[in-house]
């Protein structure tokens, strides 16, 4: 992940980023949600959970990249696929792929494990 981002953003840019990655989440586990209350077949249930794992991923920004990037195939896909909803779609997919690209932002999970470390070296005893 270190190799993707040269730093995490912090500040304004990073609340930016925490919004769209809450925004694009709980968009997911709504949509999941639903999506397994009205109990669909098998494929559409594993797409459903697969979505939410993906969704609470975002949130937390844990492999931002990759998640970011599944959402965005999946959503893209749907767009293709499904005619009902397809601006929603179409706009997660957009979010995914901006999230992607660039990255989740310095208050992640991400951050704190990719993230570059400030290392003090110890005083030396002559």
């Amino acid at each position: 992940m270190r190799r993707l981002y040269s730093t995490f953003a912090g500040g304004w840019p990073g609340i930016g980023l925490i919004l769209m990655r809450l925004v694009v989440g709980l968009a997911l586990v709504s949509g999941a949600g639903s999506a397994l209350l009205s109990r669909p077949a098998i494929p559409m249930t594993i797409l459903a959970l697969l979505l939410s794992a993906a969704a609470i991923l975002l949130i937390i920004g844990l492999y931002t990249p990759i998640v970011g990037t599944l959402v965005a195939v999946i959503e893209g896909c749907r767009v293709i696929i499904i005619s009902a909803d397809r601006l929603l779609y179409l706009l997660l997919a957009t979010i995914a792929v901006a999230l992607a690209m660039l990255g989740p932002g310095l208050w992640s999970i991400d951050a704190r494990l990719f993230g570059w470390k400030r290392i003090e070296p110890l005083p030396r005893n002559r």
